[in-house]
């Protein structure tokens, strides 16, 4: 990656990853270049990738997702298909905010995103547990939070 960015790339990318409702206008004034190259480098990131998406960060309690769960899932078979199968199926639900296959002893494990424990047990009984595959799900629940960052180091 850093042998294609050059140094402005990776400043806008620095940049975008604190504030994205920065201008091109703004930004371009950070770095001392141009409104036009600002827009038009930002327009090569966002085609070559390295700027998937621009969204907003919302307070997760505000929004009544007081309860955040990892939890670890175990498979019973590990055919591609049963693989593809469980991560098409686990992708659909509104509560699994992020969904990751591991190595060790489970296969996967997904951080989830409910109101409280009783929209946590309603989540597993109603929606994890009538996968197809599972052998063990073990969860873990969040008590507080030091440090939750989004931006990559460059």
């Amino acid at each position: 990656m850093q042998n294609e960015l050059d140094p402005v790339d990776v400043e806008i990318l620095k940049l975008l990853q604190i504030d994205a409702t920065l201008t091109n206008k703004e930004l371009a004034f950070k770095l001392s270049k141009s409104i036009a190259t600002i827009h038009e480098r930002i327009r090569r990131l966002k085609e070559q990738g390295y700027i998937k998406r621009i969204v907003a960060i919302l307070d997760r309690k505000k929004i009544n997702k007081n309860l955040i769960a990892f939890s670890q899932v175990l498979l019973k078979e590990h055919t591609a298909s049963t693989l593809y199968a469980f991560e098409n199926d686990v992708a659909k639900f509104s509560e699994v905010m992020e969904c990751f296959q591991m190595t060790g002893a489970f296969d996967f494990i997904l951080r989830i995103a409910t109101s409280d424990m009783d929209s946590y047990h309603l989540f597993l009984r109603n929606k994890l547990a009538t996968l197809p595959n599972i052998s063990t799900v073990q969860s873990f629940f969040v008590l507080s939070e030091t440090k939750s960052e989004t931006a990559y180091p460059l």
